[in-house]
């Protein structure tokens, strides 16, 4: 998009917030119709009382056989499309993007053989379903919103004519919305006196747009966030405010311990959202909180992303709670993941408003939170409720768009406590040197930490095999069953399926008579995006495959395998967030580099507990990848928000 452009659309936008003009002004169609206020609610797939996925009726699967589209797509059509997904498509093809894993070379065919001649570059239907389309990418990779250039950019690698002429139009019809993003504005200058007579001053400031579901979720968050701080002060609030039961602060901070435990204790105790940020062994901290604050009585939840780090996150805080405290021991150890607190299958029940009875809530694993599930949690909370974020912002990210943990601290809105606890051994100087950009050889007298070179992708997934079926548990006592391996991607001569199809051969050899699997392989259950639990099959039933995961055991019915089952020896490291394993295995081959990244290592490597292999190829390459190749930087409004939130609500009390 040119500069002319983009500035046009940002002036169009300033003049519609500052209420200079309406926004039906810029309009050549008319605006849509109002949508009512949206309560901030789970996702879909974790929410109670989700709707029963559509079935496909005859129509739909006419019309798709009509237009050469497989049939094992009728299915995923309908749930995507509704009742009504026969006449959405015979009206515009081109939903038919709708559908996951449909691409636009697949809806231009179909649409061809539906339209004929019609279905151009250039249809406006086209334009309008893959600028949806291009945004929920974009979402996938971690953006909430993208520049307009940008959305233009992808438009144009679609052969779309016109593609700024196709986001103006997106605009004006309400399929997107447009947002000022700037960092430095604050709240708008009160009229009277001199106010009215001085220059505004021209704020630095950048267009982005987005979908309504994730700029309603980001709002809904800022709104929250700014909520929780009113109700318990800001961090110049000056004392704290008595909790509910007037707990006492200061003794909950002396039962906590010393350090960075205190320090969180004492953060909590006078700010309504406080950030907690450190490595693997920080974890103790924030479980000191939730044993101090319970032991004083409050209403305590804490809440970790996967069911393994909830039970780890369990027994810390039994670890840390001190004998006699108020709560029982049973209760303070209550630990829940987040996904099954809002859904209701774990945790508080909620309130006629729809709210947890809680105090606190300390949140681990903050940085894989999406905008959409912490505007849910938020929601979640009442007046005068803490919440603590505690994570590590080294480690990747969220796999939906939000970049919570990290705008939060940018926005400098609440203390920020950093730990001061180092991640102990060679296992924990090795990745501590790495968060700093240093790749560093360390000392591992008990083999914690070997560096197995390798020359070829299928040398590597050799050594991984010999690592995990022989070498760590002849040398080291670590089963096999206890060592994961971690690749870089699911494809590739050592990516997960070579590997897993290696280590079957190896560890559980069979015909993989049921779907592909055998009662003994090793899965990896994916049953919503970024949420991957580590499971073995038992058993094969007349409607699935009967799996045992850390959530317990679970039937995946056999039309869904094939989208939520892998083979779980070896993953990603995308699918290891939030858990670890006595042993892992980082496969990285030589001809990856590229897409490597420092947070990438980081966080493959802080997944082993005792012991680290690291099979590499990448002997030269590692050191300048870990000192300077890192991962994107997200595009999100959270930031600014929170800061404007932040500055009105200082402005308020000012008067």
């Amino acid at each position: 998009m040119t500069n002319d452009k983009a500035a046009e659309l940002l002036a169009a936008v300033r003049a519609v917030e500052s209420g200079e003009r309406s926004a039906a002004s810029f309009f050549t169609q008319p605006a849509p119709a109002a949508r009512p206020p949206q309560q901030a609610q789970a996702p879909a797939e974790q929410a109670p009382g989700v709707r029963r996925p559509a079935t496909a009726g005859p129509a739909l699967r006419e019309l798709l056989a009509e237009g050469g589209v497989p049939a094992a797509l009728a299915a995923p059509a309908a749930e995507a499309l509704g009742e009504g997904a026969a006449e959405a498509l015979a009206e515009d093809p081109w939903r038919l993007l709708a559908v996951p894993g449909v691409g636009p070379e697949q809806v231009d065919a179909f649409a061809r053989a539906l339209l004929g001649a019609e279905a151009g570059p250039g249809e406006p239907r086209r334009s309008a379903a893959l600028v949806g389309w291009l945004l929920e990418r974009a979402a996938l990779r971690g953006h909430s919103a993208l520049a307009p250039e940008d959305l233009s950019r992808g438009l144009a690698e679609h052969a779309v004519p016109d593609p700024e002429a196709a986001v103006r139009e997106a605009i004006e019809s309400g399929a997107v919305l447009a947002f000022e993003d700037s960092l430095d504005a604050g709240p708008a200058p009160r009229t009277g006196g001199a106010a009215e007579e001085a220059e505004e001053e021209e704020q630095p400031g950048r267009m982005l747009l987005g979908l309504d579901r994730y700029a309603l979720a980001e709002e809904s968050l800022a709104d929250g966030l700014a909520r929780l701080l009113a109700t318990l002060g800001s961090p110049a609030a000056g004392e704290p405010d008595a909790p509910r039961g007037g707990a006492d602060w200061e003794a909950a901070a002396s039962a906590a311990g010393p350090g960075s435990a205190a320090e969180l204790v004492r953060a909590t105790a006078g700010s309504g959202l406080v950030v907690h940020t450190g490595g693997e062994e920080a974890r103790r901290e924030p479980a000191a909180l939730v044993a101090a604050a319970a032991g004083q009585g409050l209403r305590v939840c804490a809440a970790a992303h996967a069911p393994e780090g909830t039970a780890r996150l369990a027994a810390l805080v039994r670890e840390a709670s001190a004998p006699g405290h108020a709560a029982p021991p049973d209760e303070a150890a209550d630990a829940v993941t987040v996904a099954g607190l809002l859904a209701g299958r774990e945790g508080p029940a909620r309130d006629e408003e729809g709210r947890w009875p809680l105090d606190l809530l300390v949140l681990q694993d903050a940085q894989l939170l999406d905008a959409e599930t912490a505007a849910a949690v938020v929601e979640s909370l009442p007046e005068g409720a803490r919440l603590v974020l505690s994570g590590d912002p080294m480690l990747l990210g969220a796999a939906g768009p939000g970049n919570v943990l990290g705008d939060v601290l940018a926005s400098r809105a609440c203390p920020h406590v950093a730990s001061r606890t180092p991640d102990p051994g060679p296992i924990g100087e090795l990745v501590s040197g790495v968060g700093a950009g240093e790749w560093e050889a360390v000392e591992a007298p008990g083999r914690e930490v070997v560096i197995v070179p390798v020359t070829a992708p299928g040398e590597a997934v050799h050594r991984s095999v010999q690592l995990v079926a022989d070498s760590v548990p002849r040398a080291l006592g670590v089963a096999s069953e206890d060592t994961e391996v971690i690749a870089l991607g699911h494809g590739g001569a050592a990516g997960t399926r070579a590997l897993n199809a290696a280590l079957k051969q190896q560890l559980n050899p069979g015909p993989g008579r049921f779907d592909g699997f055998d009662p003994g392989d090793r899965v990896a259950y994916s049953p919503a995006p970024g949420h991957t639990s580590v499971g073995t099959v038992s058993a094969a039933a007349e409607d699935g495959l009967v799996i045992e995961t850390a959530s317990g055991t679970e039937t995946v019915p056999r039309e869904r395998l094939a989208g939520v089952l892998r083979h779980g020896w070896a993953i990603t490291a995308h699918q290891a967030a939030g858990v670890r394993w006595p042993a892992a295995v980082v496969v990285v081959p030589g001809d990856a580099v590229e897409a490597l990244t420092r947070e990438w290592i980081y966080t493959a490597l802080s997944r082993a507990e005792a012991h680290l292999s690291v099979v590499h190829g990448a002997v030269e390459a590692l050191p300048q990848v870990v000192a300077g190749q890192r991962m994107p930087e997200r595009t999100t409004r959270l930031r600014t928000l929170l800061t404007r939130s932040m500055a009105l609500a200082a402005a308020d009390a000012q008067g």
